[in-house]
């Protein structure tokens, strides 16, 4: 099967949406599929394929991620996909280059299909800065998300907050349910260097004995950060020997930095900053665990990446993401500071071995979310989706050809044809 996937954001920049194409990419090929991903660069001028990767002149948008933005119409970019002749478009985003997907696949008569990633309604703020107006972009996006999945002959995402999401567009479609995945490979703390680990947590401060508990992930106000750190200030004291390591960059790292301080917890919280993603296992490693109030993501990349670094997972409770984080198998769910504080005491006082174990039983609660489970899975969802388009495709040809018999019944005759 030759599939294209278009992103917005594609290497050499690192998001959720970023490592589910890549990951997706590498186990479609592995299966024996062709695949093209198409993406926005505004360090293009041309359209440029290079390792199976289209390039799209871009311009980039500063105040939103500075995420580069394709516009959605460009004939050498449809020329481009006609060569390449794609059984199935795939989009992940839904500005230009989705868009563009969407249109191309109409225009090349194949069926497409659209996975949302993004909760947008904890977004909204970005754009919108008043209450009233945010409703009123609420309401757009909605609608937006709504016409995107009536063109598309499937739809996905990672968990089943998706679904409800889908739901409150006014998304009648079935939604695939397809948990996003990780390199478990990469992820593997057997391939980490002890030493580089160990001098991570020396660069940052961390006793041999501290429990340190990190998050990782862009910092914006949809993480949650903010509530993660009042948590701690509420409860967690020095003497605890409790750190917290916060990895990523974003809008709201100065403005944490500044409320860690104001909340006299500075000493025990520490901010990494921009983390490369080759050098994410070395960061995880010299974690204890990993620790997360968000309740904007899906399926978290980041979280599951922990994970597979052998970390258990303190989660704020989200009903709509259950099942990812279960009591004592993989980690604990909390729902206040209370009782945040009280499960990072209990694995802090958890025997090494124990800690340990239950790290094995973290990775081993997600050893199949690697990158030919997500590629069999969407496989099937292709399938199906080829397999709607083409009974919409025969329902189409058998209306024309019904209008066409009824035009000639009722068409006026000229009077040379009637028979004498």
């Amino acid at each position: 099967m030759r599939i294209a996937l278009f992103t917005e954001t594609y290497l050499p920049s690192i998001n959720g949406v970023v490592t589910h194409v890549k990951t997706l990419k590498e186990g479609l090929e592995a299966l024996g599929h062709t695949v093209m991903v198409v993406t926005a660069d505004s360090r293009v001028n041309n359209h440029v394929i290079a390792d199976d990767v289209m390039y799209c002149p871009a311009v980039k948008l500063k105040k939103i991620y500075n995420y580069d933005i394709a516009p959605p119409i460009s004939k050498e970019r449809l020329d481009k996909l006609r060569n390449f002749a794609p059984d199935i478009i795939h989009i992940h985003n839904e500005f230009g280059v989705g868009i563009s997907g969407v249109l191309i696949a109409r225009s090349l008569k194949v069926p497409l299909v659209y996975t949302l990633h993004t909760m947008y309604d904890d977004y909204v703020y970005y754009v919108a800065k008043t209450q009233a107006f945010g409703k009123v972009v609420t309401s757009a996006s909605h609608l937006y998300a709504k016409i995107l999945a009536s063109t598309a002959s499937a739809i996905t995402g990672p968990s089943a907050k998706v679904s409800e999401y889908f739901k409150a567009c006014g998304v009648k479609k079935k939604v695939h349910v397809i948990p996003n995945s990780v390199e478990l490979d990469v992820f593997n703390p057997e391939c980490v260097d002890k030493q580089a680990a160990l001098e991570l947590r020396r660069k940052f401060g961390f006793a041999d004995d501290d429990m340190v508990y990190c998050f990782c992930g862009r910092l914006g106000k949809e993480k949650n950060v903010t509530l993660l750190l009042e948590y701690w200030a509420a409860h967690v004291k020095q003497e605890d020997k409790i750190k917290l390591f916060i990895l990523g960059d974003g809008p709201l790292h100065e403005q944490h930095c500044k409320e860690a301080e104001s909340l006299g917890i500075s000493d025990m919280v520490k901010f990494a900053g921009r983390v490369e993603h080759p050098d994410l296992p070395a960061y995880y490693a010299c974690c204890d665990a990993y620790i997360t109030a968000s309740l904007s993501d899906t399926c978290s990349i980041s979280m599951l990446e922990g994970m597979a670094m052998h970390l258990p997972v303190l989660s704020l409770k989200d009903e709509l993401n259950e099942g990812q984080v279960v009591d004592g198998v993989n980690g604990y769910n909390f729902t206040n500071a209370e009782e945040m504080y009280e499960l990072l005491k209990k694995l802090r006082d958890m025997p090494k071995d124990k800690l340990h174990e239950f790290g094995a039983r973290t990775r081993e609660s997600i050893k199949t979310s690697g990158a030919i489970r997500l590629a069999n899975d969407l496989l099937d969802v292709y399938k199906e989706a080829i397999g709607v388009y083409e009974k919409k495709k025969t329902k189409k040809r058998k209306l024309k050809k019904r209008y066409r018999k009824i035009r000639r019944m009722y068409a006026p005759r000229n009077k040379y044809s009637i028979k004498k």
